[in-house]
């Protein structure tokens, strides 16, 4: 219950501080960017610091600090924005404009700090709480994980329109408001349940050490699922028993050495993370993030030079999200019928499988592709300073509004939908998004799949660091997919964008596929025969995880 209205509040004010960003400074794109890049870049470099500090430190401690420090990040943010639109005219002069960019500085450090605590709370709560509290059952935390994802996208659609139709017929100012005021109610709603939550489950108060002679992390296969010839492979790998223990070497308190800690902390967590069983799952993971083809800003830019308007965007919007929904239902049935890993095949082979009407898309009637265009000639002229050889827009630049769906609509590249040459065909826009919308139902399954493979096959005393290290990886991943459309920002480019991201996706289902078969062997093609015999996994060095 205080899960959803936490994550309704994360939702609002992550679409929402684009939006301010872009109205503080002169509707323009630079904070917005710089944001951004600060925003990937922190989770970038100290995911494995913040998955260390959970694993370190109680669970109660580590929920209630983070989820204190996000919401107290968010209403102080909210304050800052709400002063600096209603004095912004008096703070630009001040000093030649620099308490205004003092101001700026100062909203895109604190929403920094609310992105990483909002980390910290969703490797806590999603990753290392659910599997607490679902104790053994394997079912259970399947379920746990599908509830979390369904609340996920729905908060994801519902939360970005009710504050997008505030700051549409209110304003800026208001719309900090009340993100701000959400944040204040859902901290202490959230708060409440989580104490009441800790105090219902006792397992939660024990913690494994660093180091200890043994796992904690036990088989999550229930009785059940052994009893109907589920093989522990389908369901969660079975840890090796015996756990490397090293000796404790004395603790070094020089200044050097512990200015280093976070430098090893880093380390060891990329090298914890390399060891895993579950590796080549992980980093299947993080290549889907590669990709131009979702609802971001870029697909909706897109599909407003192909001439669809907000209205059909968000009803667009709206079967994406349940075609996910349906992909997370699906996943229950499936690994109860197929195993856990086998849904993760399944899965890449029904996203696969539809986006290749995204490829067909780009020679399609209606497609922009060109190959006779320069992706890079954009790039070529503003370096060569022959800027004269672009067109001039025939409508105001640098304009960013919300229409009255709640969309982002950047009418710097967009005129509006009258101005609008008229295309030869839909097709090719058509098959586009027919394809993205059909492939969420692969995506969010194999999702939840490689989740709850971390969740099981991640010892305790690792599992924050792991998971770190793991949105490390899907923030590497995405911001290379930005670099990707910098670099070819045309529509006639966009084709080649499409089939990039179709490879990127195959590259991580080929590694899914090595890790799957490694463990099943030939029997990961008997998709619906659960397994008839217990084995477990061989005993090789890139199977077993690894303690630091």
């Amino acid at each position: 219950i205080g899960y959803f209205p936490s994550l309704g509040g994360d939702r609002m004010w992550n679409f929402a501080v684009a939006v301010f960003l872009v109205g503080l400074y002169g509707n323009s794109l630079l904070l917005t960017a710089v944001y951004g890049l600060v925003v990937a870049g922190s989770v970038l470099l100290l995911g494995a610091i913040i998955g260390d500090w959970v694993d370190k430190n109680p669970r109660l401690k580590v929920a209630q600090t983070s989820l204190v420090v996000q919401n107290c990040a968010v209403i102080l943010c909210g304050i800052l924005l709400m002063v600096v639109f209603h004095f912004k005219e008096q703070l630009a002069e001040l000093y030649n404009g620099w308490v205004l960019t003092c101001c700026y500085i100062l909203v895109i450090s604190i929403a920094n700090i609310a992105n990483l605590a909002s980390t910290a709370m969703s490797i806590t709560i999603q990753r290392d709480w659910v599997v607490v509290v679902a104790g053994q059952d394997s079912s259970k935390l399947a379920d746990m994980n599908a509830t979390v994802r369904i609340i996920d996208q729905l908060t994801n659609i519902l939360a970005p329109m009710l504050v997008g139709q505030i700051m549409a017929f209110c304003s800026n100012f208001i719309g900090c408001g009340f993100i701000a005021g959400w944040n204040l109610c859902s901290m202490c709603l959230e708060y409440c349940l989580l104490w009441k939550v800790y105090q219902k489950t006792p397992a939660l108060a024990m913690k494994a050490g660093k180091k200890e002679d043994y796992l904690e992390l036990k088989r999550l296969n229930s009785p059940k699922e052994l009893e109907n010839g589920q093989g522990p492979v389908e369901g969660s790998q079975l840890m090796n028993e015996t756990a490397v223990v090293k000796a404790d070497s004395p603790k070094k308190t020089g200044c050097c050495y512990q200015m280093a800690e976070p430098l090893r902390t880093i380390r060891d967590g990329w090298v914890a993370y390399y060891n895993q069983s579950i590796f080549f799952a992980g980093m299947s993971l993080a290549f889907l993030y590669m990709t131009v083809l979702g609802f971001d800003c870029i697909t909706t830019g897109y599909a407003y030079m192909q001439g669809l308007n907000g209205s059909v965007l968000s009803l667009l919007m709206g079967a994406s999200a349940v075609s996910g929904i349906c992909g997370t239902v699906a996943f229950t049935w499936v690994r109860k019928n197929c195993g856990l890993i086998r849904t993760g095949f399944i899965s890449g082979v029904v996203q696969l499988s539809c986006l290749m009407l995204c490829v067909a898309s780009v020679f399609a009637p209606g497609s922009p592709f060109d190959l006779s265009v320069s992706p890079f000639q954009d790039i070529y002229s503003h370096l060569t300073g022959e800027s004269s050889a672009l067109p001039e827009a025939a409508y105001p630049a640098s304009m960013l509004t919300i229409d009255g769906q709640g969309l982002l609509v950047n009418s710097s590249i967009v005129p509006p939908a009258e101005e609008l040459p008229p295309l030869q065909s839909y097709l090719s826009v058509s098959l586009l998004f027919s394809g993205v919308i059909a492939a969420r139902m692969g995506l969010w399954s194999f999702d939840l799949t490689v989740t709850q493979l971390i969740q099981e096959n991640v010892i305790e005393s690792e599992r924050g660091l792991i998971n770190g290290v793991q949105n490390s990886m899907n923030y590497l991943l995405d911001l290379l997919h930005f670099i990707m459309v910098i670099l070819a920002p045309n529509p006639e480019a966009f084709g080649l964008l499409v089939i990039l991201s179709v490879s990127f996706v195959a590259m991580g289902h080929i590694m899914y596929f090595r890790f799957a078969f490694k463990s099943l062997g030939r029997r990961l093609f008997l998709c619906c025969s659960p397994e008839q015999q217990t084995q477990a996994l061989p005993d090789s060095p890139s199977l077993l995880p690894t303690t630091v």
